[in-house]
Formats: C-alpha cells, structure tokens, sequence
C-alpha cells in the first residue's frame, strides 16, 4: 500500500509540472511590470485587465512581433505587491482619454483549480502519507512503529523442499544433523529415555561448504516451520531494534514450534562483547544478550531449534558457545575427492548434458579445496562456454577451460605486450616450472602460461595429486625454492630485476615468518609460537592484545625468516644453473605455444622434442623455427 500510495503522489507531482510547463495560449507575450509601466505610460495597450492584486493580461493596440516572427496580440505579466495599482493605471486615462480604451479589476475566480491544487496540494499530500505511515503501523502488530518486527522469511507449503538427497560431499556433517531430524519427527523417543535434543546448532565452515543449504535440508527432512534470518538483519540504526526483533522472533517461532530457526552469518550478531573501539555502548550488545536469554534464559522454548551458520567461529562470544545454547558445532569442511565428485554429480544431474568423454573423478581429482559453491561455479562457466561454441553438450575442454579460468583468471588477450615483456614473462614462468620439476618433493606442473590473466601477466599452474591436510618442513622449504625461481630466471637470463616477482617474494615471506613464528621449525628458536595462533584479524580483539616477545626474540625471528628464504633462494639458483637448457626450451616453447600442459613439460624436461604446433584444425603452423628445437634457443639471451 505504501509503495501504491507513493507512485499515485509522484504521478499528480509530474503531472503538475508538466501543466505549469505547458505553453499557454498562443499569441500571448510574457513581458516584466517594468516594461508594462513603461509601454502603459506611451499608450500602447488597448485593454488592461487587473485580476486580484498582482496578475495583469491586456490587448495592444497594434500586434507586435515575436522573435519567431508570429503575430502577437496579447500580454500578461504580474505586478509587485503595491498599494493602488488599479487607481494608477487609471491614472492613465484620466490624463491622456487615448492611452487605454478600457481598464477593469475583476477578483480572482475561486473556480480556479489550478490555483487550489497548487495551495492545497502540499498539505493533501502530507495527509496522504500520514495517514498511510499510521495504517502501516497499524498492521504492523497494533505498535506505534513496527521497526522491531522481525524479518524473518518463512518457507512456504509451496517451495520446493530440499532433503538430505540434495546435499553432497559432507556425509559426516549430515550425519551428526539427521539426529535432529529424528527428534522433530518423533520427539517421545528420546524424552521417555531422559534425552533431551540440543537446543542450537552452530555449522562452522569456509565460505561456499553449504552451510545454509545443511538447514534448508533439515527443515526439508523434518517437514517443520523453517524461519530465516540474516545476523545483519537484527542490526538496524534505531537503538534497541535488534533486541525487540530478537524477541519477536522467538515469539513467532513459540507459536509454530516445533520449528526451526536459522541464523545465516551469525557473527554478524554474536561478535565478541567488548570489542567495540569507540569506547560508548555498543547496541550489537543489547541484541547478543536477547539473544542469550532467548536461547537458554528463564523461559522456555521447547520445540524451537537454533541453527545459525558462520565462517569465523573465532570471533563469536564465549557465552553463545557454551552448552544448552549452542551445544553441537557440525564443521562444513571443503570437500575431499569423493564428496567433489558427488557434489559434481548433484549439479549435472538432469541439468547439464555432458559429452561421452566427461569423466567428473577426473574433474574432482584436478580440483583440490574446490568448495560445493566453486564446483557449482565450475559447471556453469563449463556450459556458457559451451553454449558460445554452439554445442550440443558440455565437453571435457569446456571444464577444463573454465577450471582455468576459475584457477587462473579471465584471459586478457586485448592486453598488448612488447616482445621484451613477453621474453621476461616466458623466462619467469619457466624459472618457477623448471623447479617444480625438479625437485622431488614438490607438486608436479599442471600447466604453464604466459598469456595474461586476471592481474598476472602469466602463470604457473600447480595441481597436487592428492588432497592434502597437512604438510611438511620440507616441503615448505621446496614451495619458497620454487617462488624463487621466477626471480632467479630474470637475474640469471637478463642480468636484471623485474617487478614480476613480487607476489613471489611476499609468498614467500610470508610462509617463512609462519615457519619460525606458528610451526616451531627454526632450530634457534625451537617449539614455540611466536605468532598468537593462526587466525584471521579481528581488530576489536586484536587492537588490545598486547605483544609478547621482546625486541631481541623479534631481531632473531626476523634473521631466522630471512636465512630459510636465502637458503632456499641459493638452492633454486643451484638447481636452474643445473637445469639451463630446459629452462631454454620451456621458455622457447612457451613463446611459441604461449601454453604448455603437463605433458609437455614433462617430455621438455626429458630433452625430448615437441611436435610443431597445430594450427587448429589438425595441420601443424607453419613456422621458420626448426622442429627440432622446440624454439630458436640461439635467440636466448646470454647468461648474466
């Protein structure tokens, strides 16, 4: 109704413009009083007619001209506020009977709608949206303002229901989840036993692991009132609106139980108390402590579960994690090779049809810490690019072109680069993928570019062969090695520096700093943390806690981290003076394909030969390298 209310105002708005906009009659001049007075007083007027006290319209004597050209007969202008304006234009008269035939005042007309809905109109206006405030106010539950209502979203009978059998890659966390569902189904079970089912759920998660879609599921499964709510949602300018939508909240759901609420992004609402930095109350407070009481205060709240999601646990107030509130915290974690390929099932299912030759293990295989949001992401940008080549199905490159993109960036093929730049760029790449190669212990290449993307001017793609969860000191010191060698190919090939590496170097740095200060791998320094705990900033925490180690443990920490990045810095250069003529061949091979994949990085590192490059449709290019070489490697630049 407010919306309605608003449209039919801004109509008769545009529609009074529009009339004071419209041109009058024509044949009417608009002329100022001053010029009025003036031609009066030379008797250039036939009539002159005075409404009210200011507006004057009349007739000349002889039709003047307009700037177009047209006749003009008529005039009109408005007097200022005057004493006896009528009796000095009869002044005229009275003088010279030949300066004006005839003078009359008439009084304005009170039929004169024009002139009302200009007076009127503001103030019917202001009646208007008082009036559709109060309704409003009204419906909102009988209150003087209905802020405090809570936003909540109910699923409808009608929605779609979304079961377990929707959800994939997270076996583990359903299983912990489908206890709760039993107990919404049949409740006298576990009462008769003395069980009682646990009051909230907190599901801890990286973003995109289907924290929210887990909820959606059980409210599925149940088949119970789900109500929705975002943390922000609670936070409004309006001081203790958050606590009266908390209330209100829980008073809707008392009235549906057994029902479910779901808190999306509970952290928003449930920060640390007394992390604010601007020193006065924090109304983020008012509403955690409604919420508190809500949960597990003096009333009850039987048949009401809590289930909220989050992606930053570390942050949230000890007093929402303890038991009878938030008593079970499901972890959503990425999912490994099997849940992938599941979630990869979910998602093509009846929805995308794929070529004979899509194999989606192996698409899971190549997609290690892709979230069930990133594969979901993956298979649609593999169907628009199947779509722009007009295919009738989604092939493997159709995946594997949008895994680049998703790994790597959009390619940016407008951006124009120098043969200089190009050379630099292939030389770098080559520098990070002839390392990887060659140290044992390290992740094998899975391709390698030199075609811009995204913010890098090329890139080296590394695939681990299988999921990892954890990993070692030597495998650290191999991954500092290998950022290096993109620096190190510039020195040794160009006898200069470039500013190319420095996202290798900060890389770099950062993992030593964690070496010495998280994971107690310097000899000097032994077991201890340094760094207080891996986690992400939270400046109301953060901004207070106070610093632990002296000035000289910091001078020793800071030599620590720079001996492990120099060491591995000198034992790249070692291996790329060992491994030129790869480095060579890589780097000529990537100039002249702009990408190599695994398998031809492999047969390079062997000192085997690549086929000529095909022009696209089976044919190899012509080109006046020699096959032989993979590259004019006499072009290459002299040694520094």
């Amino acid at each position: 109704m407010m919306k309605s209310a608003l449209v039919w105002i801004g109509i008769i708005v545009l529609v009074l413009l529009a009339l004071q906009r419209i041109p009058q009659s024509s044949g009417v001049r608009e002329i100022p009083f001053n010029v009025f007075y003036a031609e009066g007083l030379a008797g250039k007027y036939k009539t002159v007619t005075l409404t009210g006290q200011q507006d004057l319209e009349g007739t000349y004597r002889e039709p003047q001209q307009g700037p177009k050209g047209e006749r003009i007969e008529k005039f009109k202008t408005t007097a200022p506020v005057m004493q006896d304006l009528g009796a000095k234009i009869m002044a005229w008269t009275l003088e010279e009977p030949s300066k004006l035939d005839v003078f009359k005042a008439v009084k304005p007309s009170e039929n004169n709608w024009m002139y009302m809905l200009i007076f009127w109109g503001p103030l019917l206006v202001f009646v208007v949206l008082w009036f559709v405030f109060i309704r409003q106010a009204q419906m909102g539950g009988n209150k003087a303002i209905s802020f405090g209502k809570a936003k909540a979203r109910g699923l409808s009978a009608s929605a779609k229901r979304v079961t377990f059998a929707d959800v994939a890659g997270c076996d583990e966390a359903k299983m912990e989840l489908q206890e709760v569902v039993e107990f919404l189904k049949d409740p006298a079970k576990f009462v008769k036993l003395g069980g009682k089912i646990p009051k909230g759920l907190l599901l801890m998660g990286p973003p995109g692991t289907g924290k929210t879609l887990l909820a959606r599921a059980i409210a599925g499964e149940a088949k119970v009132q789900f109500f929705s709510i975002s943390g922000s949602d609670f936070v409004e300018m309006f001081v203790g609106v958050g606590a009266s939508r908390v209330r209100d909240l829980f008073e809707q759901a008392k009235k549906n139980a057994p029902c479910i609420i779901f808190i999306d992004e509970i952290d928003a609402v449930g920060r640390h108390r007394g992390a604010g930095l601007g020193g006065g109350h924090d109304e983020r407070e008012q509403t955690l402590n409604q919420l508190l009481v809500e949960m597990d205060g003096f009333e009850g709240n039987e048949g009401v579960i809590v289930i909220a999601a989050t992606n930053r646990p570390d942050v949230l107030d000890p007093a929402l994690l303890r038991p009878g509130r938030f008593d079970r915290r499901v972890v959503v974690d990425r999912p490994d090779l099997k849940g992938r390929t599941e979630i990869l099932k979910v998602h093509t299912a009846g929805k995308i049809p794929l070529a004979p030759d899509v194999e989606l293990e192996v698409i899971a295989r190549g997609t290690p810490g892709f979230a069930g949001a990133d594969l979901a992401n993956l298979c649609n940008e593999a169907a628009l690019y199947a779509a722009r080549s007009n295919k009738k199905w989604v092939e493997m490159a159709d995946f594997e072109q949008a895994k680049d993109k998703i790994y790597m960036g959009s390619e940016r093929r407008s951006l124009v680069m120098t043969e200089e730049d190009k050379r630099v760029t292939a030389y770098h790449e080559a520098g990070h993928t002839v390392l990887a190669a060659a140290i044992p212990d390290a992740d094998p290449v899975h391709k390698v570019t030199i075609i811009p993307r995204g913010r890098a001017l090329g890139v080296t793609w590394q695939l681990p062969e299988r999921d990892r969860y954890n990993t070692t000191k030597t495998r650290m010191e191999s991954e500092i090695a290998i950022f290096m060698g993109g620096r190190i190919a510039e020195e040794v090939f160009f006898n200069q520096l470039s500013t190319g590496a420095s996202n290798d170097i900060q890389r770099a740095t950062e993992m030593a700093r964690s070496m010495v200060t998280e994971y107690g791998m310097s000899e000097k320094l032994g077991p201890l943390n340094y760094g207080g705990g891996q986690h992400e900033i939270f400046l109301g925490r953060d901004f207070t806690q106070k610093r632990d180690i002296s000035e000289d443990t910091a001078r020793l920490i800071d030599a620590e981290v720079q001996k492990l990045v120099m060491d591995n810095y000198t034992r790249a250069r070692r291996l790329i003076e060992e491994h030129r003529d790869h480095l060579v061949a890589i780097a000529e091979a990537l100039l002249e394909r702009e990408t190599l994949e695994a398998d031809e990085v492999t047969r390079l590192m062997k000192g085997e030969i690549l086929p000529p490059k095909s022009n696209g449709n089976g044919a190899p290019a012509e080109s006046d390298e020699t096959p032989e070489t993979g590259g004019d490697l006499t072009a290459a630049p002299s040694p520094a």
